[in-house]
């Protein structure tokens, strides 16, 4: 691995003043409620009929396309195949937040294991709302306690249970961005309180070559995904502190996967309102000094 990985250093984004920030515009609102009588984890025949049919498009038609877009390169799977009966008993795996699609790329990398995931509930009204919800995506209620509480039941029950559950625990997508944004405590809590593991995941960049670069220019890097080992929460200390240690652990170990030094990596590993580090220059970025209504609200 180069001590010295390609970094993108994206201009055309804009990265919001908050490192959990959304940059994306969701045209569409079906104005679905997520509420407490919302099946976060559906297990009714109707959606998993639907849930399977669209697993089968994903690996027949989205996967192949994905793998070519970014010449996706997937190393550590020999992780899986090593841990897979610990695996089989519930996960939490996490991973950087880099690509539109990269959740596509994480199905791929961890097959035969079939993940759920959270996402942004605007996404999940928005104009993608049905291949997000088909494809495992469970939406994140906001401010809603009670609804709060039924979607980190409803995760606990199904990582308890022997389920994968994927977690973007920087909080949102920076397309193509190197440094390994703070994490939210949201997906440590749920291996804490459920005794289960995390496993770390790291999307890295390569230069942009051949076709690639040909048809979607220098600045669309190459993907590569890396499958780091197990990394398991302390039982032995306080809940509030075994969710920090493991915290930490995790992002250290997502920095590394993606070549970054942790002591190196721009950002410290726990979010707390952490705003965003320009580190180069972006003028797309939107300022820094710019007023908003506070940063997301957190997992």
């Amino acid at each position: 691995m180069s001590n010295k990985p390609y970094d993108p250093k994206p201009t055309k984004y804009k990265f919001p003043k908050y490192t959990d920030g959304h940059y994306l515009v969701v045209k569409k609102n079906d104005h679905a409620k997520f509420d407490k009588d919302f099946p976060y984890i559906d297990k009714s025949k109707k959606f998993q009929r639907r849930f399977k049919a669209f697993r089968i498009l994903v690996v027949g038609l989205a996967m192949p396309v994905m793998a070519v877009r970014v010449l996706l390169k997937v190393e550590g799977r020999k992780n899986i195949k090593k841990h897979k009966q610990l695996l089989k008993q519930g996960v939490v795996s996490i991973s950087n937040h880099v690509h539109i699609w990269d959740y596509i790329a994480v199905m791929d990398a961890i097959r035969p294991f079939i993940p759920y995931h959270p996402s942004w509930a605007t996404n999940c009204r928005g104009e993608n709302k049905t291949l997000i919800r088909y494809t495992g995506g469970v939406p994140v209620p906001e401010g809603d306690i009670r609804a709060s509480y039924q979607f980190t039941k409803a995760i606990e029950e199904h990582i308890s249970n022997g389920g994968w559950f994927h977690t973007y625990a920087e909080g949102s997508m920076w397309e193509s961005y190197q440094p390994i944004r703070p994490f939210k405590k949201g997906a440590f809590r749920w291996a804490v309180k459920t005794g289960k593991p995390i496993l770390p995941l790291a999307f890295s960049y390569r230069k942009p070559k051949g076709l690639v670069r040909l048809i979607w220019g220098k600045n669309a890097p190459l993907l590569t995904l890396r499958i780091g080992e197990p990394i398991f929460p302390d039982m032995t200390i306080p809940t509030p502190q075994a969710i920090e240690k493991l915290t930490i652990e995790a992002h250290q170990a997502v920095c590394r996967l993606a070549g970054i030094d942790p002591s190196e990596n721009v950002y410290p590993p726990v979010y707390e309102n952490t705003l965003r580090i320009d580190y180069y220059d972006n003028p797309n970025a939107q300022p820094l000094d710019e007023q908003t209504d506070g940063a997301e609200e957190q997992n």
